[in-house]
Protein backbone atom coordinates (compact mmCIF):
# COMPACT_ATOMS: atom_id res chain seq x y z
CA UNK A 1 0.00 0.00 0.00
CA UNK A 2 1.15 3.38 -0.60
CA UNK A 3 0.52 6.35 1.86
CA UNK A 4 0.78 9.99 1.12
CA UNK A 5 1.88 10.75 4.79
CA UNK A 6 1.08 14.84 4.32
CA UNK A 7 -1.30 16.71 2.46
CA UNK A 8 -4.16 19.36 3.38
CA UNK A 9 -7.75 20.25 2.53
CA UNK A 10 -9.54 23.71 2.33
CA UNK A 11 -12.68 25.01 2.27
CA UNK A 12 -13.01 28.46 1.85
CA UNK A 13 -17.22 28.58 2.62
CA UNK A 14 -16.81 27.01 5.97
CA UNK A 15 -13.71 29.57 7.25
CA UNK A 16 -11.23 32.07 6.04
CA UNK A 17 -7.53 30.90 5.95
CA UNK A 18 -5.66 33.94 6.39
CA UNK A 19 -2.39 32.33 5.51
CA UNK A 20 -3.72 31.72 2.22
CA UNK A 21 -4.04 35.14 1.73
CA UNK A 22 -0.77 35.59 0.66
CA UNK A 23 -0.16 32.75 -1.29
CA UNK A 24 -0.01 32.01 -4.48
CA UNK A 25 -3.73 32.49 -6.72
CA UNK A 26 -3.48 28.74 -8.08
CA UNK A 27 -3.84 27.51 -4.53
CA UNK A 28 -6.29 30.34 -3.56
CA UNK A 29 -9.65 28.24 -3.99
CA UNK A 30 -11.13 25.02 -1.87
CA UNK A 31 -9.45 22.02 -2.84
CA UNK A 32 -11.79 18.84 -1.17
CA UNK A 33 -11.79 15.12 -1.69
CA UNK A 34 -12.40 14.53 -5.34
CA UNK A 35 -9.38 16.49 -5.84
CA UNK A 36 -7.45 14.46 -3.83
CA UNK A 37 -8.42 11.50 -5.75
CA UNK A 38 -7.44 12.85 -8.72
CA UNK A 39 -4.02 13.76 -7.70
CA UNK A 40 -3.56 10.36 -5.68
CA UNK A 41 -4.56 8.73 -9.06
CA UNK A 42 -1.32 10.50 -10.85
CA UNK A 43 1.34 9.07 -8.50
CA UNK A 44 -0.72 5.35 -7.95
CA UNK A 45 -0.83 6.52 -4.12
CA UNK A 46 -3.82 4.43 -2.08
CA UNK A 47 -4.49 6.30 1.07
CA UNK A 48 -3.37 9.76 2.85
CA UNK A 49 -2.35 11.29 6.24
CA UNK A 50 -4.86 15.08 6.03
CA UNK A 51 -3.25 17.58 8.09
CA UNK A 52 -4.29 20.92 9.45
CA UNK A 53 -3.55 24.27 8.11
CA UNK A 54 -5.42 26.62 10.80
CA UNK A 55 -5.35 26.47 14.79
CA UNK A 56 -8.84 25.60 14.93
CA UNK A 57 -10.43 22.56 16.91
CA UNK A 58 -13.54 23.00 14.33
CA UNK A 59 -11.28 22.63 11.51
CA UNK A 60 -10.12 19.77 13.39
CA UNK A 61 -13.60 18.54 13.81
CA UNK A 62 -14.27 18.87 9.86
CA UNK A 63 -11.32 17.06 9.02
CA UNK A 64 -12.37 14.31 10.95
CA UNK A 65 -15.68 14.08 9.29
CA UNK A 66 -14.43 13.74 5.76
CA UNK A 67 -11.82 10.86 6.70
CA UNK A 68 -14.43 9.66 8.50
CA UNK A 69 -16.94 9.50 5.04
CA UNK A 70 -13.45 8.91 2.87
CA UNK A 71 -12.11 5.74 4.65
CA UNK A 72 -11.15 4.37 1.36
CA UNK A 73 -9.28 7.65 0.79
CA UNK A 74 -7.81 9.03 4.33
CA UNK A 75 -6.45 6.74 6.66
CA UNK A 76 -5.66 9.46 9.41
CA UNK A 77 -5.67 13.33 10.20
CA UNK A 78 -3.16 15.20 12.50
CA UNK A 79 -5.71 17.77 13.83
CA UNK A 80 -4.67 20.53 16.04
CA UNK A 81 -5.67 21.64 19.97
CA UNK A 82 -4.10 24.37 22.04
CA UNK A 83 -1.27 22.80 23.67
CA UNK A 84 -0.78 25.96 26.47
CA UNK A 85 -4.82 25.50 27.33
CA UNK A 86 -4.53 23.85 31.34
CA UNK A 87 -7.77 21.74 30.07
CA UNK A 88 -6.03 20.32 26.79
CA UNK A 89 -6.15 16.93 28.04
CA UNK A 90 -9.85 17.84 27.91
CA UNK A 91 -9.80 18.81 24.82
CA UNK A 92 -7.94 15.74 23.34
CA UNK A 93 -10.84 13.82 24.70
CA UNK A 94 -12.96 15.49 23.57
CA UNK A 95 -11.81 14.82 20.40
CA UNK A 96 -10.98 11.09 19.81
CA UNK A 97 -14.82 10.91 21.28
CA UNK A 98 -16.29 12.86 18.41
CA UNK A 99 -18.20 10.58 16.13
CA UNK A 100 -15.31 10.48 13.78
CA UNK A 101 -12.22 10.58 16.74
CA UNK A 102 -11.41 7.12 15.80
CA UNK A 103 -9.56 8.48 13.11
CA UNK A 104 -7.38 11.34 14.77
CA UNK A 105 -3.47 10.20 14.96
CA UNK A 106 -1.73 13.52 15.94
CA UNK A 107 -1.47 16.64 16.56
CA UNK A 108 0.35 19.37 14.86
CA UNK A 109 1.41 23.88 15.76
CA UNK A 110 2.87 26.01 13.09
CA UNK A 111 5.87 26.68 15.52
CA UNK A 112 7.95 28.50 13.57
CA UNK A 113 5.25 31.52 13.57
CA UNK A 114 5.94 31.61 17.02
CA UNK A 115 8.30 34.67 18.08
CA UNK A 116 9.82 32.52 20.79
CA UNK A 117 12.43 30.17 19.32
CA UNK A 118 12.10 28.21 22.22
CA UNK A 119 8.25 28.32 21.98
CA UNK A 120 8.21 24.13 22.45
CA UNK A 121 10.25 24.28 25.51
CA UNK A 122 7.78 26.37 27.79
CA UNK A 123 6.23 24.84 30.76
CA UNK A 124 2.16 24.88 29.60
CA UNK A 125 3.53 23.61 26.18
CA UNK A 126 5.45 20.80 27.63
CA UNK A 127 2.72 19.62 29.58
CA UNK A 128 0.16 20.48 26.73
CA UNK A 129 2.74 17.46 24.61
CA UNK A 130 2.46 14.65 27.59
CA UNK A 131 -0.94 15.40 27.03
CA UNK A 132 -0.90 14.28 23.73
CA UNK A 133 1.77 11.26 24.16
CA UNK A 134 -1.14 10.29 27.11
CA UNK A 135 -3.36 10.40 25.01
CA UNK A 136 -1.78 7.86 22.39
CA UNK A 137 -1.05 10.10 19.59
CA UNK A 138 1.89 11.67 18.16
CA UNK A 139 2.85 15.25 17.77
CA UNK A 140 4.29 16.85 14.80
CA UNK A 141 6.94 19.76 14.64
CA UNK A 142 6.54 22.30 12.14
CA UNK A 143 9.97 24.19 12.29
CA UNK A 144 12.48 25.97 10.57
CA UNK A 145 16.47 25.68 12.22
CA UNK A 146 15.75 28.28 14.56
CA UNK A 147 13.37 26.17 16.20
CA UNK A 148 15.24 22.76 15.82
CA UNK A 149 17.35 23.17 18.93
CA UNK A 150 14.53 23.30 21.46
CA UNK A 151 13.06 20.27 19.29
CA UNK A 152 15.75 19.02 20.09
CA UNK A 153 15.47 19.35 23.88
CA UNK A 154 11.98 18.59 23.59
CA UNK A 155 12.29 14.99 22.68
CA UNK A 156 15.22 13.97 24.73
CA UNK A 157 12.92 15.16 27.77
CA UNK A 158 9.78 13.45 26.40
CA UNK A 159 11.05 10.22 25.27
CA UNK A 160 7.99 8.43 25.91
CA UNK A 161 6.09 10.71 23.03
CA UNK A 162 6.13 9.88 19.51
CA UNK A 163 7.31 13.04 17.06
CA UNK A 164 7.09 13.15 13.65
CA UNK A 165 9.33 16.06 11.95
CA UNK A 166 7.43 17.52 8.98
CA UNK A 167 8.98 18.84 5.59
CA UNK A 168 12.35 17.93 7.09
CA UNK A 169 12.34 20.86 8.97
CA UNK A 170 12.54 23.45 6.42
CA UNK A 171 15.98 23.72 5.31
CA UNK A 172 16.78 27.09 3.16
CA UNK A 173 17.09 25.21 0.08
CA UNK A 174 17.08 28.12 -2.01
CA UNK A 175 20.41 29.34 -0.34
CA UNK A 176 21.94 26.81 -0.59
CA UNK A 177 22.65 26.40 3.30
CA UNK A 178 22.77 23.05 4.81
CA UNK A 179 25.84 23.07 7.69
CA UNK A 180 23.38 24.39 11.05
CA UNK A 181 20.61 22.64 9.76
CA UNK A 182 22.29 19.63 9.32
CA UNK A 183 23.83 19.66 12.40
CA UNK A 184 20.35 19.84 14.24
CA UNK A 185 18.99 17.46 11.59
CA UNK A 186 21.64 14.98 12.96
CA UNK A 187 21.30 15.25 16.87
CA UNK A 188 17.77 15.12 16.83
CA UNK A 189 17.18 11.71 14.30
CA UNK A 190 19.55 10.55 17.20
CA UNK A 191 16.32 9.94 19.04
CA UNK A 192 14.81 6.93 18.50
CA UNK A 193 10.81 8.75 19.07
CA UNK A 194 11.51 10.68 16.08
CA UNK A 195 10.22 9.88 12.48
CA UNK A 196 10.75 12.34 9.59
CA UNK A 197 8.31 13.10 6.72
CA UNK A 198 10.65 13.86 3.02
CA UNK A 199 8.09 16.64 2.31
CA UNK A 200 7.32 20.09 1.64
CA UNK A 201 10.82 20.63 -0.19
CA UNK A 202 9.36 22.46 -3.46
CA UNK A 203 8.27 24.86 -1.73
CA UNK A 204 11.89 25.69 -0.22
CA UNK A 205 13.78 26.06 -3.09
CA UNK A 206 14.63 28.47 -5.99
CA UNK A 207 11.67 28.38 -9.18
CA UNK A 208 13.48 26.02 -11.15
CA UNK A 209 15.24 23.61 -9.04
CA UNK A 210 16.23 20.48 -10.40
CA UNK A 211 16.59 17.34 -8.38
CA UNK A 212 20.79 17.87 -7.63
CA UNK A 213 19.52 21.16 -5.99
CA UNK A 214 17.47 18.72 -3.67
CA UNK A 215 19.91 15.78 -3.26
CA UNK A 216 22.28 16.57 -0.29
CA UNK A 217 18.93 17.34 2.13
CA UNK A 218 17.49 14.64 1.13
CA UNK A 219 20.75 12.23 1.62
CA UNK A 220 21.52 13.35 4.81
CA UNK A 221 17.70 12.47 6.44
CA UNK A 222 18.41 9.05 4.40
CA UNK A 223 21.36 8.73 6.20
CA UNK A 224 20.48 10.55 9.69
CA UNK A 225 17.10 8.70 10.02
CA UNK A 226 17.36 5.56 8.24
CA UNK A 227 14.76 4.16 5.70
CA UNK A 228 12.69 3.16 8.80
CA UNK A 229 11.64 6.48 10.06
CA UNK A 230 11.44 8.48 6.85
CA UNK A 231 7.96 8.99 5.18
CA UNK A 232 6.99 10.46 1.65
CA UNK A 233 4.77 13.64 1.84
CA UNK A 234 3.39 15.34 -0.68
CA UNK A 235 2.39 18.50 1.31
CA UNK A 236 -0.59 18.98 -1.60
CA UNK A 237 -2.09 20.99 -2.84
CA UNK A 238 0.14 23.70 -1.44
CA UNK A 239 2.93 22.10 -3.80
CA UNK A 240 0.91 23.15 -6.45
CA UNK A 241 2.72 26.20 -7.59
CA UNK A 242 6.18 24.85 -7.65
CA UNK A 243 5.30 20.89 -8.85
CA UNK A 244 2.03 18.89 -9.51
CA UNK A 245 1.06 15.65 -6.93
CA UNK A 246 2.87 13.65 -9.61
CA UNK A 247 5.94 16.01 -10.53
CA UNK A 248 6.44 16.04 -6.12
CA UNK A 249 5.99 12.11 -6.14
CA UNK A 250 8.85 11.75 -9.28
CA UNK A 251 10.81 14.03 -7.26
CA UNK A 252 10.78 11.63 -4.61
CA UNK A 253 11.47 8.67 -6.42
CA UNK A 254 14.50 10.19 -7.96
CA UNK A 255 15.75 11.67 -4.46
CA UNK A 256 15.39 8.14 -3.43
CA UNK A 257 16.80 6.79 -6.41
CA UNK A 258 19.47 4.52 -4.44
CA UNK A 259 17.25 2.36 -2.39
CA UNK A 260 15.88 -0.91 -2.28
CA UNK A 261 12.38 -2.32 -3.55
CA UNK A 262 11.76 -3.24 0.16
CA UNK A 263 13.19 0.08 1.64
CA UNK A 264 11.11 2.29 -1.11
CA UNK A 265 8.36 0.15 0.34
CA UNK A 266 8.98 1.53 3.46
CA UNK A 267 9.23 4.94 2.92
CA UNK A 268 6.06 5.38 0.64
CA UNK A 269 3.93 3.59 3.10
CA UNK A 270 5.01 1.14 5.60
CA UNK A 271 6.56 3.39 7.58
CA UNK A 272 3.44 5.50 7.86
CA UNK A 273 1.57 2.47 8.82
CA UNK A 274 3.98 1.97 11.80
CA UNK A 275 4.17 5.31 12.88
CA UNK A 276 0.60 6.18 12.67
CA UNK A 277 -0.73 2.93 13.91
CA UNK A 278 -3.07 2.14 10.64
CA UNK A 279 -4.80 -0.31 10.34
Amino acid sequence: MRIDAHHHLWDLSRRDYDWLHTQNPLIQRTFDVSDLRIAMASAAIDRTILVQTVPEPAETLDLLSIAAANPETIAGVVGWVDLTDAAVSDALAELMASEAGSVLVGIRHVVHNELDARWLMRADVRRGLQAVGEAGLLYEFLVRTRELPAAIDLVESLPDVQFVLDHIGKPPIADGACDEWADCITRLAAHPNVACKLSGLVGEAKPGAITADFQPYADLILESFGTDRVMFGSDWPVCVPYRSYEGVYELAMELLHGLSTSELDAVFGLNAVSVYGLA
